[in-house]
């Protein structure tokens, strides 16, 4: 029997507009900034109109043996952000030729003066007995990435 999915809900929030914190969302070089704060092997942006996509290759050496021979001594994890207003996008996270993925969404709301970024998603791998450990593991990797993003964000805003 398949295990529920994991759900993850993150609420990121910066001193600045939600047009200021779309178009860092939109900058490559924030988009890099990070990657290289989350300290992955190696990594891609691309920014094609609406859709950003980020491809990142996390060593397999901090992921617990039970998930290990599941997704090798790498992980590749290739996120996609599709555009649908000024401040909502669709995320989906592909875990390529793996049984795994991420699928959400993320909206800013301004308030104040301050927006806060909000990213919800259900997170599903499809393996019998440790699908639901290898999801908690999954939704504590992408967790602890959007902090790393949210402390690198805002820093950039500050400057």
């Amino acid at each position: 029997m398949m295990g529920a999915m994991k759900k993850l809900s993150k609420q990121l929030t910066y001193d600045a507009s939600a047009d200021a914190v779309a178009a860092m969302l939109d900058d490559p070089a924030f988009r890099e900034a990070v990657l290289e704060r989350q300290r992955v092997e190696r990594g891609s942006v691309d920014i094609d109109g609406d859709v950003a996509r980020i491809e990142q290759v996390r060593s397999g050496d901090d992921i617990p043996s039970f998930a290990r021979k599941f997704v090798g001594d790498e992980i590749v994890i290739v996120q996609t952000e599709t555009w649908t207003s000024a401040h909502g996008a669709d995320v989906e996270l592909a875990i390529p030729g793996k049984p795994g993925e991420a699928v959400g969404t993320l909206v800013l709301v301004e308030s104040g003066g301050t927006t806060t970024e909000t990213v919800e998603l259900d997170v599903s791998v499809r393996i019998p007995l440790v699908g639901g450990k290898i999801e908690a593991m999954i939704a504590d990797m992408v967790g602890h990435a959007l902090d790393v993003e949210h402390q690198v964000g805002v820093e950039w805003l500050s400057r």
